[in-house]
């Protein structure tokens, strides 16, 4: 379906295969998404609002999408608004080129008090609905409505009173959806919207829209990145990671991004949805977990990334969901490494048959010994550390103690990079990152959309050090029993994700094997 250049593209709806759109027309997001399906990954089924429509989205009418719609029902034998078997959707972005948490995304869209009794029936798990509903009310009040985050956290901290929010019962939850939609109705002055069909409006509109955002505009500065290319947006069929304790969401990477190890390298959090990894908001565990309680989920999340680097060539960066014990796949894209992970990378898959020498040769070209040192901690230190986080970016830095952009900004200003303290990795940082030298936070993934950001940047980042203690108001932090004011010094092993007090003595060191193997590669004739 097109119409003047903007398309309205299915993918995983029994479409006759053949040519997929290119990226540049429905987003990289929704290209790979095709790919996948073409490959017969297990893909929730969806259809795309190309990236045309971003410039004049007031354009885009419900007439133009509901022939999408209704294939996504077709699909799925559910009803968008429907009472006793509800299809409810995620509204995701998806522009030409990555732009890692810079753009959009609504979760549980349909949701609504019509239509929860027929989740409940469909999915026979209470918790389930009122979890998804409460999300819904909360992300759409964030995202379409403007209503800051820290009002709805207020009224979790409220419901749970120190409980874990996933230790909440159906009960618990519903409280937490009625003060939800009374927080919505104080701050946005409107009721969270019950017709599912304005939900959808609402959503898409908001995904258009965030390519306007402050943050968007930095990044694209940042890359360089034309204003005009414009985002898609997806609407897929939701599947729910929060289902239960056999299902969960996860993301990872083929290889392990900062050394180019070929091993997964993958974080997860059990009964929980996407955004709860990739935001930053929360801590999340590496994949031992999961292979040990769902070994044949793990097996085919493997098989499938294999199969993935050997049909697109590269190492991936892949965003899944677990559903009662099902894998489905939701985003695959290039993956995100330092210059070191780079080099073993391309070695390795030249080596396995995946690219030709050539190829090689070009993804290392100028990776050379000062291109791929790296900072150590001297080994005769001796330096105790304070604490321990997971390292998200490796690399040692030291620098003063910054708790925002402002401060950031001072100390680049003064010549002294700082360390951005944060509460969370949130990609609303990207322009304080970018004039740090690197990240610490007391929450948060190795692989959210922050910490990807950091090793893109070449920043040293270590996430989720729980004995860090901030008060802004003071403008100090506390790391174990030791406490620092702002502008203090501390530094960082993103080697280990060790924490410590003051500057440390570093050594820069080459990778001895990794430069005979590149020199190997080049003198073949």
């Amino acid at each position: 379906m097109s119409r003047g250049g903007r398309e309205v593209v299915l993918i995983g709806c029994g479409e006759p295969s053949g040519r997929i759109a290119p990226a540049q027309q429905i987003g990289f997001k929704a290209h790979n998404l095709a790919r996948m399906a073409a490959l017969g990954l297990p893909v929730p089924p969806a259809f795309v609002l190309g990236t045309g429509w971003c410039a004049c989205p007031q354009d885009l009418r419900r007439e133009h999408w509901q022939p999408g719609l209704r294939a996504l029902e077709a699909q799925s034998g559910l009803g968008f608004g429907d009472a006793r078997r509800p299809l409810l959707l995620s509204v995701r972005s998806g522009a030409p080129v990555s732009m890692p948490g810079m753009l959009q995304t609504l979760l549980d869209v349909g949701l609504t008090e019509h239509t929860l009794p027929g989740l409940v029936r469909v999915t026979g798990n209470p918790r389930l609905a009122w979890d998804a509903y409460r999300r819904l009310i909360a992300g759409y009040g964030e995202v379409v409505l403007g209503v800051p985050p820290e009002a709805f956290e207020a009224d979790l901290r409220q419901v749970a009173a120190g409980d874990d929010e996933h230790q909440l019962d159906f009960a618990r939850l519903r409280e937490l959806a009625r003060l939800h939609r009374e927080t919505v109705e104080r701050e946005a002055h409107v009721p969270f919207p019950q017709d599912p069909v304005a939900q959808l409006e609402g959503a898409i509109g908001a995904v258009f829209a965030s390519w306007w955002s402050d943050k968007a505009r930095a990044w694209r500065a940042l890359r360089a990145l034309p204003d005009g290319m414009g985002t898609a947006v997806t609407v897929q069929r939701m599947v729910f990671g929060n289902a239960g304790g056999t299902s969960g969401a996860g993301v990872g990477f083929t290889r392990h991004p900062a050394t180019g190890e070929p091993v997964p390298w993958v974080d997860f959090l059990f009964n929980a949805q996407g955004e709860d990894v990739v935001s930053g908001r929360r801590s999340a565990a590496g994949h031992e977990e999961l292979a040990a309680v769902l070994p044949d989920v793990w097996a085919a999340l493997v098989e499938g990334g294999r199969k993935l680097e050997r049909a697109l060539g590269d190492m991936q960066d892949l965003e899944f969901t677990v559903q009662e014990g099902r894998l489905f796949m939701l985003q695959t894209r290039t993956g995100k490494r330092t210059p070191q992970a780079a080099a073993r990378i391309a070695l390795d898959l030249r080596d396995e048959h995946v690219i030709g020498r050539r190829e090689a040769l070009e993804r290392t070209k100028g990776l050379d010994a000062a291109a791929l040192s790296q900072l150590e901690l001297a080994g005769e230190d001796g330096a105790a550390p304070l604490a321990s986080g997971l390292s998200a970016s490796a690399g040692v830095v030291s620098g003063p103690i910054a708790l925002d952009e402002p401060a950031a900004r001072a100390c680049a200003g003064r010549g002294s990079p700082a360390v951005l303290v944060r509460a969370q990795a949130e990609t609303a940082d990207i322009v304080a990152l970018d004039c740090a030298a690197g990240l610490l936070t007391r929450r948060g993934a190795r692989t959210s959309h922050a910490a990807v950001v950091a090793r893109q940047l070449g920043k040293v980042c270590v996430v989720g050090c729980e004995a860090l203690e901030i008060d802004l108001q003071a403008r100090r932090i506390r790391i174990g029993a030791r406490e620092f004011g702002e502008f203090e010094l501390l530094s960082l092993d993103g080697h280990t994700g060790a924490v410590f007090a003051g500057a440390v003595r570093t050594v820069r060191r080459e990778p001895v094997d990794l430069l005979q193997r590149l020199e190997a590669l080049r003198q073949m004739s």
